[in-house]
């Protein structure tokens, strides 16, 4: 019998929800209906619609706008019938109900602050086993299962190395994500100020724009620090890049850097609390501190100067993605909470 799964998801814009996408994506090509309820005029909104109907909604506490909400999902479960409602992270999660006969879970992809917005749910899932061991410190006392994430199989797309007059020669660093305090960008800018030949390409939009620029203008490496914007696919930009590096001071699990993964490039991460599960110092790339500059700095230089040691950690972090990261095993894994096994 063919599973149905409802979703959840009032996310903006980001590795996320990317993610969110891809999950879907692999739901669908594994026979399962679904649909979902998200934010309206997401930019990832056309990659949805093609997998089940969707539902738009803003969705805040307290407006006749949620009341509507909980409205139609309390319709849609009674007479769609799903096998499992979805939510995605705390907001979702205050749009669940009591229904019974469907398996209700939260899916989080960071460490929570309070569980309040979870008291429907038979079973939490985390991405990484810290967030499974927070949610009992917070005493959450039903199953927490954790099931990572996976990156999708992609058809690169050539990307003109000399954008925005990027030198030919250079070496590129690429980043991404929103422009926020914790991603830390503005330690990368100042890394990349200490190096030579080296060009940074920054993905991404937020309240930190301003700021980044003025710190590039003010170390005098404006021309080295490029500005790209929010891209649909960064994936393609890391793969015309020479190294990537996720200087974040928190990352829960880091997209992003299993996406440099997938495509094959060299990486640099802070020992934020993803990064330093999966991956390992000086084997599948190189991992500092948060906040230190000049082990970035050396980080690049490294691998700037030494083409060995760059195939030698793509060779590592490509096979350390197939041993953690399979698609299959986490639809498998998933398939196993609808069906209300919560074993782990």
């Amino acid at each position: 019998m063919t599973q149905r799964i409802l979703h959840f998801h009032f996310g903006k814009e980001g590795g996320a929800e990317r993610f969110f996408v891809n999950l879907a994506a692999a739901f669908s090509r594994r026979g399962i209906e679904q649909q979902f309820f998200i934010r309206p005029n997401r930019t990832w909104e056309p990659d949805i619609a093609k997998l089940g109907p969707i539902t738009r909604s803003n969705f805040r506490r307290l407006s006749a706008f949620s009341l509507l909400t909980h409205l139609q999902a309390n319709i849609l479960v009674r007479k769609w019938k799903p096998d499992a409602v979805m939510a995605w992270m705390p907001r979702a999660g205050r749009l669940l109900g009591r229904w019974p006969n469907t398996t209700k879970l939260a899916r989080m992809g960071d460490f929570p602050n309070n569980l309040k917005h979870f008291k429907h749910c038979d079973v939490l899932v985390g991405n990484l086993p810290g967030i499974a061991n927070r949610c009992y410190d917070l005493g959450w006392k039903k199953p927490v299962i954790t099931i990572s994430n996976f990156s999708r199989v992609v058809n690169f797309k050539d990307i003109d190395r000399t954008l925005q007059n990027t030198p030919e020669k250079d070496f590129i660093v690429t980043a991404s994500g929103r422009f926020v305090p914790r991603k830390g960008f503005d330690t990368l800018i100042r890394a990349v100020a200490k190096l030579s030949n080296v060009t940074l390409w920054l993905m991404g939009e937020g309240q930190e724009k301003e700021r980044l620029s003025q710190i590039s203008s003010d170390l005098g490496i404006s021309e080295k620090v490029k500005f790209l914007g929010w891209v649909e696919e960064p994936i393609h930009y890391i793969k015309a890049s020479n190294a990537f590096v996720m200087p974040s001071r928190h990352e829960p699990l880091g997209n992003a850097l299993l996406e440099a993964w997938q495509a094959k490039v060299p990486t640099v991460s802070t020992k934020s609390e993803g990064p330093t599960w999966y991956m390992r110092d000086k084997v599948d790339g190189i991992l500092t501190e948060i906040d230190d500059v000049d082990q970035i700095s050396l980080a690049l230089k490294n691998l700037q100067d030494d083409k060995s040691l760059q195939e030698f950690y793509v060779k590592n972090a490509t096979d350390r993605l197939k041993q953690m990261f399979d698609e299959k095993a986490v639809v498998d894994a998933y398939i196993k909470v609808f069906q209300g096994d919560f074993s782990g």
